[in-house]
C-alpha cells in the first residue's frame, strides 16, 4: 500500500513538471543526380531545445567538397542551439567536365537549388519537424559554397534570412531583383587572393549596392582563398539579423532606415538615417556591434566584446 502510494505521487509530479528537451539527432538524405550536378547529398542535425524550430542554418563546403562533416562542427552547433535553429549542411558535386573551375551546380535554378528544397522537405519530415519544410534559412559557404548561397538567394530570396559570400569567383547572375537585394548578406574578399575572384565579388558588390542592396563588402587584409575570419563575422551578423528579421512564424523585411552605413575608404560608419545618399560605394551593416566587427576585421584588430 505504501509503495502504491508512492509510485502515485512520484507519478503526480512527472505530470507538472516541464517536458525534458528531446535528444539531438542527425539525419542523412540524397537527392538523385540531375541536370546541373551529379552528387546530392545532405545531413541535418537537429539541436537539443524543445518544441518547433525557428529556421535552418544551411553549410555549403568549397569546390565539389563533402561538407557533411559541418554537421558535427560544435561552433556552428553552439550557434545553431542559442538561435533555435536546425543544420543543413551539404555535399553538392558536378558532373565531370572540362573547366572544372566553373562549378555547374552553382547554378542553383538549373536544379541544385530544388535538390536541397527537395531534401529539407524529406528530413523534415524523417525528423518530425514538419516546420521545417518551410522554414526560413541563413546561408553560410566558403568559395563555391558562398557562390551557392549567392545565386540560391538571387533564385528564391523570400526564403533567406542572410547569407555570406566568401571569396569564390565564379557567379551566374550580375543585377538581381529588388527582392534578392533586400536580403542581408556579407562579401568577403582576401586582399591576396586571386585578382579575378576578388575583383568579381566587387563587381557584384558595387552593381547591387548601387541599387540600394543591403550588402557589405568586407575585405580581409593579409588574406588568401581562406575562411580567414568568415565564419565567426558571420555566425555575429546572422545573430543580428535574425534579430530583426525572424516574426512569429514569418520573415519580415528590414524595416526603412534601419541599420548603419559604412564607408569603405574611412572604414567609419553612421546610423542609416544620419547619412546622405551617398555619392561612393557604402555597406549596410545592421547593428552598431556589427559596424565595429566590420571595422575590427577589416583593419586587422580584435573584435570588440
Amino acid at each position: 500500500m505504501f509503495q502504491r502510494v508512492i509510485l502515485a505521487a512520484a507519478f503526480s509530479v512527472a505530470l507538472v513538471l516541464p517536458v525534458a528537451a528531446q535528444s539531438p539527432a542527425t539525419f542523412d538524405e540524397t537527392i538523385p543526380p540531375g541536370a546541373n550536378f551529379d552528387k546530392a547529398e545532405f545531413r541535418l542535425w537537429i539541436p537539443p531545445v524543445a518544441g518547433p524550430l525557428r529556421g535552418i542554418t544551411v553549410l555549403v563546403p568549397g569546390s565539389n567538397g563533402d561538407g557533411r562533416p559541418m554537421a558535427e562542427d560544435e561552433f556552428w552547433r553552439a550557434f545553431a542551439t542559442r538561435n533555435r535553429l536546425a543544420i543543413v549542411a551539404c555535399r553538392l558535386t558536378d558532373k565531370p567536365h572540362e573547366q572544372g573551375f566553373i562549378e555547374h551546380y552553382v547554378n542553383v535554378a538549373g536544379g541544385s537549388g530544388q535538390a536541397l528544397l527537395d531534401a529539407i522537405a524529406v528530413l523534415a519530415k524523417r525528423s518530425n519537424h514538419a516546420e521545417l519544410a518551410a522554414a526560413p534559412i541563413v546561408m553560410w559557404g566558403m568559395s563555391a559554397g558562398g557562390q551557392f548561397n549567392y545565386e540560391f538567394a538571387a533564385w528564391k530570396p523570400e526564403r533567406v534570412i542572410a547569407y555570406v559570400v566568401n571569396k569564390g569567383g565564379i557567379y551566374y547572375s550580375a543585377l538581381v531583383s529588388q527582392a534578392a537585394r533586400n536580403v542581408p548578406a556579407l562579401l568577403f574578399v582576401g586582399d591576396k587572393d586571386l585578382e579575378f575572384r576578388t575583383n568579381t565579388i566587387v563587381g557584384l558588390f558595387a552593381v547591387n549596392r548601387r541599387a540600394g542592396a543591403l550588402w557589405a563588402l568586407v575585405t580581409e587584409p593579409d588574406t588568401g582563398h581562406a575562411v580567414g575570419r568568415s565564419r565567426d563575422m558571420g555566425a555575429m551578423f546572422f545573430d543580428d539579423v535574425l534579430a530583426m528579421r525572424l516574426g512569429d512564424g514569418e520573415l519580415k523585411a528590414v524595416a526603412d532606415k534601419a541599420g548603419f552605413i559604412g564607408d569603405l575608404k574611412s572604414v567609419t560608419f553612421q546610423p542609416v538615417a544620419a547619412v546622405a545618399t551617398p555619392a561612393v560605394p557604402t555597406a549596410w551593416l545592421p547593428t552598431e556591434r556589427m559596424g565595429r566587427a566590420w571595422q575590427a576585421v577589416i583593419t586587422g584588430k580584435p573584435f570588440e566584446p
